[in-house]
């Protein structure tokens, strides 16, 4: 039986409680010994077999007690309210993994996820300059994120870095820039300046493809 047919295009931010530079990315341990963050995507383009997401937000609040690979991790999809019954199903079926390749970001999620707590349907509101490194994702009274750019510590001017990753999972490029958090949902966290990562990206059963 052939897999379904997915794809997510759109505008990628990961945030979390680490020092800028996400030691996940580089196969390090977590700044803190543990891990609290989200992801958020707003999908420009997208689809789960013939049902379309164009235009739909989600997020995932995410707590890891050691590092990402050591599993025993719990999550809150948040998914955004104009989405229809039909749209919340195809989302579930992407971020479940069960129709991704091994390997893949979200089958991987699949792997090291514990504990999913029951999703939130809220309004979102997204906004996104990846070269200009600020964004920001609200969803009121659950999820709040802004991001801006890393200031230099003696000229207090914009500081600009990019991750590159020929054969990353999650993005093949991303902005680093600085995130504040505040999570009242099931996992609840605040951070203030620690690391984001801003991304455009294309993910497929079969992965990146951009």
């Amino acid at each position: 039986m052939a897999a379904p047919d997915w794809r997510l295009e759109g505008e990628w931010m990961k945030n979390c409680n680490c020092a800028f530079g996400c030691p996940c990315d580089f196969n390090a341990p977590p700044t803190h010994g543990y891990c609290k963050g989200m992801v958020g995507m707003r999908i420009t383009a997208g689809h789960f077999e013939g049902v379309k997401l164009d235009g739909l937000c989600f997020a995932v609040v995410v707590d890891f007690p050691g590092a990402l690979h050591e599993g025993n991790g719990k999550m809150q999809p948040i998914v955004d309210e104009r989405a229809t019954p039909e749209q919340q199903q195809a989302l579930f079926n992407i971020l479940s993994g069960k129709h991704s390749a091994e390997g893949t970001l979200f089958h991987i999620f699949s792997l090291i996820v514990t504990t999913i707590h029951d999703p939130i349907f809220a309004p979102f509101e997204f906004s996104f300059d990846k070269d200009g490194r600020v964004a920001k994702l609200v969803v009121r009274g659950v999820l709040e994120t802004d991001v801006e750019p890393i200031k230099n510590p003696v000229t207090g001017q914009p500081h600009r870095i990019q991750v590159v990753m020929p054969e990353g999972f999650e993005h093949r490029g991303a902005e680093v820039a600085s995130a504040n958090i505040r999570s009242t949902g099931a996992i609840p966290f605040e951070t203030k300046g620690t690391h984001s990562s801003l991304a455009n990206v294309v993910q497929t059963p079969e992965g990146v493809a951009a």
